[in-house]
């Protein structure tokens, strides 16, 4: 089955009924965990961005205090689910601001890790890419914001 486009999908939905768009949303809920975060994103958490960015710090923070620091190994994969955690979150939002904060925040956390991220090699390399990240993201943004962001952007 070949999956239709947002087009013919946002066509096809302006003529059901409002009960029949509501049966699709639940029922598209069921089948997959990033859609049922999806929806409750956009009823709950979209009205307040700051608690929402909140929240993901808190969890943020319990994912640093479970990273298993035995082996860089182990540390590597740890990181890498929290970057991806930390994406899926942003995209959510879909607002440049929070994905900017929410990276500078994982740049800070992974920056007073220990043991130091910059005796590797691979995840130097993976705190540089998002801090270069951060710097193409940054001229997008609100002129107060680029000088905030930039500032913390400069320390780390």
């Amino acid at each position: 089955m070949k999956a239709s486009t947002i087009a013919q999908l946002k066509k096809e939905l302006q003529y059901r009924s409002q009960d029949e768009v509501l049966q699709l949303c639940l029922r598209l809920a069921r089948f997959k965990k990033e859609n049922k975060e999806l929806l409750t994103y956009l009823l709950f958490e979209a009205e307040n961005e700051s608690g929402y960015v909140e929240s993901i710090k808190q969890e943020v923070d319990e994912l640093f205090g479970e990273i298993n620091t035995k082996s860089f190994f182990y540390i590597k994969k740890s990181v890498r689910k929290i970057l991806r955690t930390i994406k899926k979150y942003s995209r959510y939002s879909n607002k440049k601001e929070t994905e900017v904060e929410l990276l500078l925040y994982f740049c800070e956390k992974l920056n007073s890790f220990t043991p130091s991220i910059h005796r590797n090699t691979a995840m130097h390399n993976l705190y540089q890419r998002q801090l270069e990240y951060i710097k193409k993201k940054l001229p997008v943004l609100h002129e107060d914001l680029q000088y905030d962001y930039g500032l913390i952007l400069e320390n780390l």
